[in-house]
């Protein structure tokens, strides 16, 4: 499980997050939700050490990330997968050096090994016999595959998704969601998504953070997120016509 107390952050003179209080349940997918500006991105970045928080503590499994010992600190950091908005993937690598970039920084694996593990990753999120092809040469859904693959190489018990169905289809985007989730109970990560996507929020998320102007409004089970009278929480799920339809 992830705690996360009291987090705050200023940017620019604006307050991102004021003193956000949550968790990331364990082997489950939970989704960080709201409106843009609300602190999703921010707050994500903020629990993986990406931008430090000014205020607040952060327990992965009981040890505190922001104030841990060097050791711990690294450790946690090796155990962290993570998925980028667009894939992020380099341009000038192919997919398998893309896919074994995570083996290099952060393992002292035999090159063969890395090769055995990558090949496994790219078989299991359905692109094998793609390693030579460059990113340039795939389709937007295959480069998130890749993406997934990248995050999930070193074998995370950790992982962070942030608009994974962003620039997708629909069906290509709850293809991407399913396979996020499919990976989340194999291996028994905890996961977490940010996320604006209806589809998502529908049919993949079991633990929901819904932030408002940089604060927790709402947190708990997704099978209670159509029944909670919370009016900001009501405003960003009915701005959905279909939503609206699907609920009467």
């Amino acid at each position: 499980m992830i705690e996360f107390q009291h987090i705050s952050k200023a940017i620019g003179g604006k307050q991102v997050l004021d003193k956000v209080s949550g968790r990331f349940v364990h082997g489950k997918v939970n989704l960080v939700i709201g409106s843009s500006g609300a602190g999703k991105s921010v707050l994500v970045k903020c629990i993986v050490g990406l931008i430090h928080a000014d205020q607040g503590n952060i327990l992965f499994d009981g040890t505190a990330f922001l104030d841990s010992a060097t050791h711990d600190t690294i450790r946690i950091r090796r155990e962290i997968g993570m998925l980028f908005q667009g894939g992020a993937l380099f341009d000038s690598k192919n997919v398998e050096e893309n896919v074994i970039f995570p083996l290099d920084v952060l393992t002292d694996m035999p090159k063969e090994a890395k090769l055995e593990r990558v090949n496994f990753c790219l078989q299991r999120v359905g692109l094998a016999n793609a390693n030579k092809k460059m990113p340039s040469e795939l389709s937007g859904g295959m480069q998130k595959r890749v993406g997934v693959a990248r995050a999930i190489v070193h074998s995370p018990r950790y992982l962070f998704c942030d608009e994974p169905t962003s620039g997708l289809d629909a069906r290509t985007g709850l293809l991407i969601d399913e396979l996020i989730q499919e990976l989340t109970y194999e291996y028994n990560i905890t996961t977490t998504i940010v996320t604006h996507d209806m589809n998502t929020i529908l049919f993949v998320g079991d633990h929901i953070l819904f932030l408002e102007q940089a604060k927790n409004v709402w947190e708990g089970p997704s099978a209670d997120i159509f029944h909670v009278e919370v009016a900001a929480l009501k405003d960003f799920l009915f701005s959905s016509k279909l939503i609206k339809m699907i609920k009467k």
